[in-house]
């Protein structure tokens, strides 16, 4: 259904905090599509998360009382955890995820609903900081060094970007909406979350320069526009974060729900080395062409994108889900502990683009091999299957086992993990 967005007069620049007010415009316009059973089982925290929970992470200085809802038994000096305001690594951060929807599942298990409200509203706190447009560039939390590539006008010279690129007030609405089970263990569900929140930062991202211009342009409205897009989705997956953890602590998931769970493909998600999800020069490769791994498509020569293509069996046949990437370069992903335990993936060259190539594939978990096949590139694709169990880093690797490199047109398809 369409989600719609009403909005006020944009706030004159206030905190410094990842979106400042519009935090509580976001958590309730989430909260505001759970199921009936969720909002009886919050009772009174449910407002209280909207008006208060959601902003304890910016405000345990204040608020000493909850402070301890938004701090880690592992950094017990730290009052302020930056980590619950900018992504920094995906091992650091799905840690905290983890931690904290942990924290809010245990104490809905043991009735301290208070508690759990709590921890949600930090869980809530991360998730729309990450996707605000004023976290987006890192390293640059003051938009200090984009400035040189976007001089300000004069009359934003002087100013620091960060307040005036998040604060407003406006209200959020994604009626229609329906929240999605990330997971039937804490495990799962954070790992589901890292990934939605990756799409969640990158839609923010695409926000940062409309707003920028449109503050330079002193168009109030159009500031607003591309803000609600960004805070939109973050209530979406906010929505998704807070029910999955409800459900967690319920132990109550349709079946439908688990049956959607029992297989995930990992051919958008980024791996490590896509730092800060992008590609740093180090990870570009020059053969089959100058670039780095794709997500959905293959590069003609480097500049033009064609479907993914693969020969299973005696035809050829086109995938929407899956990765192009160059010799000798690896891919890591994350796994969530104790969840999958199976990896199934079509290793091949492209028919028509790779046919003369040979290329060996290798697939490792934990640094271990567990499964490799080098393939020619008129031999049909080939089905891998591994055993992931335990394993908490996945690896795939190319490396070139021909004579004309500019024909490694190499595809992972459909790769995809199962449970047991």
């Amino acid at each position: 259904m369409k989600h719609f967005v009403t909005f006020f007069v944009l706030a004159a620049p206030s905190l410094l905090f990842g979106w400042g007010e519009p935090h509580h415009a976001i958590t309730r316009a989430a909260l505001e599509v759970l199921p009936v059973w969720q909002k009886e089982a919050l009772g009174g925290e449910l407002k209280q998360m909207g008006d208060s929970y959601c902003m304890i992470p910016d405000n345990v200085y204040a608020d000493k009382e909850n402070a301890r809802f938004a701090k880690m038994e592992s950094a017990p000096n730290e009052v302020y955890l930056k980590i619950l305001h900018l992504p920094t690594q995906q091992a650091e951060y799905l840690e905290v995820m983890r931690y904290f929807m942990e924290k809010a599942v245990a104490a809905l298990r043991e009735g301290r609903m208070g508690d759990a409200a709590r921890y949600m509203g930090t869980v809530c706190h991360q998730v729309e900081d990450y996707g605000s447009p004023a976290h987006t560039v890192p390293g640059d939390n003051m938009f200090t060094l984009l400035q040189q590539f976007l001089p300000p006008s004069d009359a934003m010279k002087d100013q620091l970007m960060h307040g005036p690129i998040e604060n407003g007030d406006f209200k959020v609405s994604i009626d229609g909406y329906q929240p999605k089970l990330l997971g039937t263990t804490v495990n799962e569900a954070a790992w589901k979350l890292m990934h939605r929140v990756h799409e969640e930062i990158l839609n923010a991202r695409s926000t940062t320069v409309p707003i920028i211009e449109a503050l330079y342009g002193e168009e109030k409205e159009s500031v607003v526009k591309h803000q609600m897009r960004a805070a939109v989705m973050d209530a979406q997956v906010v929505a998704d974060a807070v029910y999955s953890m409800l459900c967690l602590g319920a132990q109550k998931y349709a079946e439908a729900e688990q049956a959607a769970l029992k297989q995930v493909q990992i051919g958008s998600f980024f791996p490590l080395e896509a730092v800060s999800l992008y590609y740093p020069q180090a990870q570009f490769f020059s053969s089959p062409y100058w670039g780095h791994a794709r997500s959905g498509v293959i590069l003609v020569g480097g500049n033009k994108a064609v479907p993914l293509k693969l020969c299973v069996g005696s035809r050829n046949q086109e995938f929407e889900n899956g990765i192009s990437a160059g010799m000798g370069k690896t891919l890591t992903f994350l796994l969530p502990k104790n969840v999958y335990a199976r990896f199934t993936v079509l290793a091949g060259l492209h028919p028509e683009l790779g046919a003369k190539g040979r290329v060996e594939f290798t697939i490792s978990g934990d640094g271990k091999v567990l499964s490799t096949v080098i393939l020619n590139g008129t031999d049909p694709a080939k089905l891998l299957e591994c055993d992931v169990t335990g394993v908490a880093e996945l690896q795939l690797a190319l490396t070139s086992r021909g004579v004309d490199a500019k024909s490694n047109y190499a595809i992972w398809a459909e790769p995809t993990l199962v449970k047991p």
